[in-house]
């Protein structure tokens, strides 16, 4: 009985921190092109894949020569996930404003992190894809509007049959009404100045269904959204910027983001 106690503990514990906002810098030594990204781990909305989603992300950036921030931003939590339970605060809009707080934040300390204002993007994996791609359809009118963003293996649809159900629980949580699932359905709201896109996903996608970031490509392809889309057959969901948890397929995304972003500076 105290053992179970105990653990009931732990993860209501975990279901507070998960409330907690955090934003860690990885500044490189020299940074050319005055860009910056604040990358968002996925973990069905529920946790955060902060060591190969986060850290290991980010660190890959900093080495390229790429100021990046890696955002905690809320979520539901273990204790959310085990017990279904509901901490308001922790679902919807919850993360999002988390997002637009660590956009603020970098703008604002531009000079000290050797940034440029304008040039601020954000990359997001699985459910954190899902968080940035909606941050670019809310923010494209804002002074705060990305200069890019990057959905890798994201979750996109709340409505369609290839749902990813967990990260729309840990989003919406237990009670999930219609409007919200539609207003949340990445597909149905690209906005005709959206900012540019990279996009990446395999099909052999064991965790999020690769029909979600087909789903996205052809509504920006649908409403002329410079974007760009890789495309693999093999590859896996979880993997970030870790080779040795992907295929040598897939982990070329990398190269080809790289290649991606270089150019759209040269347009910029």
């Amino acid at each position: 009985m105290k053992k179970n106690l105990l653990i009931i503990s732990l993860c209501l514990l975990h279901c507070f921190n998960a409330l907690a906002y955090k934003l860690t810098a990885y500044i490189p030594d020299n940074n050319p092109t005055g860009t910056g990204v604040i990358v968002c781990p996925g973990g069905s909305y529920f946790w955060l894949d902060k060591k190969t989603e986060g850290q290991g992300v980010a660190q890959w950036l900093c080495d390229n020569g790429i100021a990046a921030f890696v955002l905690e931003y809320s979520h539901g939590g273990w204790g959310a996930f085990a017990f279904h339970v509901r901490t308001p605060g922790r679902s919807f809009p919850a993360g999002f404003n988390d997002l637009k707080r660590a956009f603020e934040e970098v703008r604002a300390n531009a000079r000290e992190y050797g940034v440029r204002t304008d040039r601020i993007g954000c990359m997001g994996f699985s459910a954190g894809g899902h968080l940035v791609m909606h941050a670019a359809e809310q923010m494209a009118n804002d002074s705060v509007c990305p200069f890019f963003v990057a959905p890798m293996y994201p979750v996109v649809s709340m409505t369609h049959p290839c749902t990813h159900k967990r990260s729309r629980r840990g989003l919406l949580g237990e009670s999930q009404k219609q409007i919200l699932r539609d207003s949340l359905s990445l597909e149905h709201h690209v906005p005709q100045n959206c900012p540019p896109v990279f996009l990446m996903n395999c099909n052999d996608d064991p965790i999020v269904h690769y029909h979600n970031a087909e789903l996205l490509d052809s509504a920006l392809t649908a409403n002329n959204i410079p974007h760009h889309y890789e495309h693999y057959e093999t590859g896996g969901h979880g993997f970030g910027a870790t080779a040795a948890k992907t295929t040598p397929e897939a982990i070329v995304w990398k190269e080809r983001f790289l290649e991606w972003l270089y150019a759209l500076i040269g347009k910029d």
